[in-house]
């Protein structure tokens, strides 16, 4: 393989690799008896344990993204333990975020081992970060990436919270959560993840503009 050819591989192929991959599967039916619980007890039996820990887990996660931080300053890699307790810390939140949001049936899995059947989130590891992006994304992140994106996402989440309520009347009386309003809701969680992965040092990847 010449020079040419290198260069092109590395250039158009890697940086595919460090696409995120986020779903939260759309089901033929779900449960109004589980909705109704959901709505009224949903805080009591479901938001207020998993809160209660992810809030130390959340403190750890954080304590782990400095080590990480200072780790890319001087080696240019983000420690690969670290990275896969940040990424199991993220699917917990997706699983809990999938319920109260109406997007999924069934009750979220504790812990940072914890399977569910309707979501899925795959972060591929990143051999290199970039040291300079790093503080670059430090300085100057919260105008190039957190204004431009959180503008949008802003009317993003206007509008999925009146999605939600449609959502949440359809299954009541249908059963179905209509797929339109699903797409837009996961879609906005997929741009929200993509963000805070690129700001929490876990890619170099600029997120996109996209929910898809």
């Amino acid at each position: 393989m010449n020079l040419k050819k290198k260069l092109y591989f590395s250039t158009k192929i890697t940086p595919n690799l460090y696409k995120m991959k986020l779903t939260i599967t759309h089901q033929e039916s779900y449960s109004r008896s589980e909705l109704l619980l959901r709505g009224i007890f949903g805080i009591f039996y479901i938001v207020l344990p998993h809160v209660f820990l992810l809030i130390f887990y959340s403190l750890w996660g954080s304590i782990l993204s400095l080590v990480a931080f200072i780790t890319i300053l001087f080696t240019g890699r983000y420690p690969q333990s670290m990275f896969e307790y940040q990424v199991k810390l993220l699917r917990w939140n997706l699983r809990l975020t999938a319920r109260t949001s109406n997007l999924a049936d069934d009750y979220p899995a504790f812990g940072l081992d914890g399977t569910d059947e309707h979501t899925s989130l795959e972060v591929p590891y990143p051999e290199r970060i970039s040291r300079g992006l790093t503080i670059v994304r430090i300085l100057f992140g919260a105008f190039y990436v957190i204004l431009p994106h959180g503008f949008i996402l802003y009317f993003r989440v206007l509008w999925g919270a009146i999605l939600y309520i449609y959502a949440f009347i359809s299954v009541l009386f249908t059963g179905k959560f209509p797929k339109d309003a699903h797409d837009f809701l996961v879609g906005t969680i997929r741009w929200q993840y993509r963000v805070s992965l690129y700001l929490s040092f876990m890619t170099d990847t600029y997120p996109p503009f996209s929910s898809k």
